[in-house]
């Protein structure tokens, strides 16, 4: 019972401290930072980085020593048969030769014997045997290497940029989610703010209708504005779910986790709007863009340097050392197995002499390949220039609009309560009345939106210019 009573509160204490590690509220910046740590496509963007770093080394290490051994067993369930030919085996072969010096006749020998004729069947070696070798090789000079060591400095370079634009644009998608999330809570206030002001001017507009001083129209019109505000109303409460689960995707959580955000809309805006971005140099060189594009050239510059390295020739050295252990039996574990030793040493230089222009033409293609790649990188130098001034002027224009939108809310608001009134008083028609309403409710959208443009405008600036500014 002990054990089981210790056992449940380890594992309340653990999925205490594991849900902990769960973020129930967050400001934008938490989520920021939550995003960069945590978002899926940053954790494997910094599993690329742990990649190339290995590829590095492995790189590296295939210029070092490589030891090898192989332990080899065979069984001959069959020994294989070769052919002599019998005289090969004749006794008397020494004296058919003497005949053919001396003459033999006057002496009292035996006859001798015909010469065997045929082939006799021979087994050699034994029916198992077993060998134990180790080789080492070491390349000594190899043009391939030496680009390749290159080429894995580039490839992990190519890997860190891959990680600064992945978060950059992380942290751009999760500042675009947090403000949506935002612009949905925000809209969702506003249209039960007027549907509460709509309903109380239906339900006054009713009774004056049912007390035969007002017209019917009245009660329509006030009914159709309700009716298109609650659709509106039911519409984004939808897209806020969607915003939440979205936002949850950026910072790497479950789609369905609940979230509290600690920011506003207003705040935000308020501290997104910074004219000093716009006094930014620009400079395409410094972004994250350029320096992969650059990284691009490099590699086919390489490529280049590979291919004319394929013509160059290759020094390798090795030495193996190994014992071999022969017997009709299985009889190699036993001390009293006859082992017999060998060793050799060698150097092996491959010279390339012609290839019937095979190694040319990959050359030129490659060759070919570092031009594009160049002219590439200027396109991406200009296409950069115009991005960046795009998003300033973008962002400028947001700044602006926001400024504008706030104005005309406020007329909005004033034109809406006058209207309001005359309504009331008997001196305003309903249409007029659902026009001023119907205006409000557009300026009130409008700021939302303009609200949220300018952090997203300030964001996509950011990271064109590949610069996060302080607000």
């Amino acid at each position: 019972m002990k054990k089981t009573l210790i056992f449940i509160l380890g594992f309340i204490v653990f999925q205490t401290g594991f849900s902990q590690e769960i973020p129930t509220s967050l400001s934008l910046q938490e989520a920021i930072d939550y995003a960069l740590k945590n978002n899926r496509t940053a954790i494997n963007a910094a599993r690329d980085i742990d990649a190339a770093e290995q590829q590095k080394w492995e790189t590296t290490a295939s210029g070092l020593p490589q030891i090898n051994a192989s332990i080899d067993y065979q069984n001959n369930l069959k020994q294989q048969v070769s052919l002599l030919p019998a005289s090969a085996f004749d006794p008397f072969s020494s004296i058919r030769q003497l005949e053919d010096y001396y003459d033999l006749e006057n002496l009292q020998i035996q006859p001798l014997p015909a010469e065997p004729e045929g082939f006799l069947p021979i087994v050699f070696g034994t029916k198992q045997n077993m060998t134990a070798f180790a080789t080492l090789n070491q390349k000594i000079f190899d043009g391939s290497y030496l680009v390749g060591l290159q080429s894995a400095k580039v490839f992990l370079e190519i890997s860190k940029n891959a990680k600064v634009k992945t978060d950059l644009e992380v942290r751009k998608a999760v500042i675009e989610a947090y403000g949506n999330v935002l612009l949905a809570e925000e809209s969702i206030q506003i249209f039960q703010r007027n549907i509460d002001v709509l309903e109380k001017n239906l339900f006054e507009t009713q009774k004056i209708y049912e007390n035969g001083l007002g017209e019917e129209e009245s009660v329509e019109q006030l009914q159709i504005t309700l009716s298109g505000v609650q659709s509106n109303l039911n519409n984004v409460e939808r897209l806020k779910t969607l915003a939440y689960q979205m936002l949850n995707i950026n910072l790497g959580l479950d789609v369905y986790n609940d979230l509290v955000l600690t920011d506003n809309l207003e705040t935000l805006t308020a501290e997104n709007i910074s004219l000093a971005i716009l006094e930014v140099e620009n400079n395409p060189e410094s972004t994250i863009d350029y320096l992969i594009a650059q990284n691009d050239t490099k590699a086919k510059e390489l490529m280049v340097k590979l291919e004319k390295s394929k013509a160059l020739p290759t020094l390798n050295a090795f030495i193996n050392g190994g014992y071999s252990g022969f017997s009709d039996e299985f009889t190699f574990a036993d001390r009293s197995q006859d082992w017999f030793g060998s060793s050799l040493f060698g150097v092996s230089l491959d010279i390339p002499i012609f290839s019937s222009g095979m190694r040319s033409a990959s050359t030129q293609r490659a060759q070919i390949n570092l031009e594009k790649a160049q002219t590439e990188l200027t396109e991406t130098e200009q296409r950069i220039k115009l991005q960046i001034a795009s998003a300033k002027s973008d962002y400028q224009f947001a700044i602006e609009d926001y400024e504008n939108k706030k104005e005309n809310l406020a007329l909005a608001e004033r034109i809406e309560t006058k209207n309001q009134t005359k309504f009331f008083e008997g001196i305003g028609s309903s249409f007029e009345l659902r026009q001023a309403q119907t205006q409000l409710y557009t300026a009130q959208q409008e700021l939302l939106q303009a609200m949220l443009d300018v952090i997203n405008k300030k964001a996509a600036l950011e990271t064109a210019l590949n610069t996060i500014t302080l607000n």
